[in-house]
């Protein structure tokens, strides 16, 4: 008699960890990582951005040249290939808070005015 009672508490107490193990996963607080898309057009000579604010996390940059001139598009010491007029490319950047300086890195463009903040919350 006294097995079957140290046997039924055993099954309690495995009944209580299963229970727990499926129930514990759904309760917890579960976060989705931020993912925020951004279209840039490049032209010559200047960006115009769809967003020019996003919450911290992965920012993807859909950037167009629609200038004539080549163009890339650098952000947190990240930069897409030098484009041609026409050409797209895309670049995928986990950012935290703060103000996120963009260029083109091309000689002079950035001086011309190919660049701007892009700002983290």
């Amino acid at each position: 008699m006294q097995r079957l009672k140290v046997r039924v508490a055993a099954l309690g107490v495995a009944a209580v960890a299963g229970v727990l193990a499926w129930a514990l996963p759904a309760t917890a607080h579960q976060t989705r990582a931020t993912v925020t898309t951004v279209n840039v057009t490049a032209f010559d000579i200047g960006f115009k951005l769809s967003a020019k604010t996003a919450k911290s996390g992965v920012v993807i940059f859909k950037v167009k040249n629609t200038g004539k001139l080549q163009h890339d598009f650098s952000i947190s010491g990240r930069k897409t290939k030098l484009l041609n007029g026409g050409q797209s490319d895309t670049l995928r950047v986990t950012l935290r808070k703060g103000n996120w300086a963009y260029k083109c890195t091309v000689p002079g463009h950035a001086a011309a005015g190919m660049k701007g903040v892009f700002r983290v919350t």
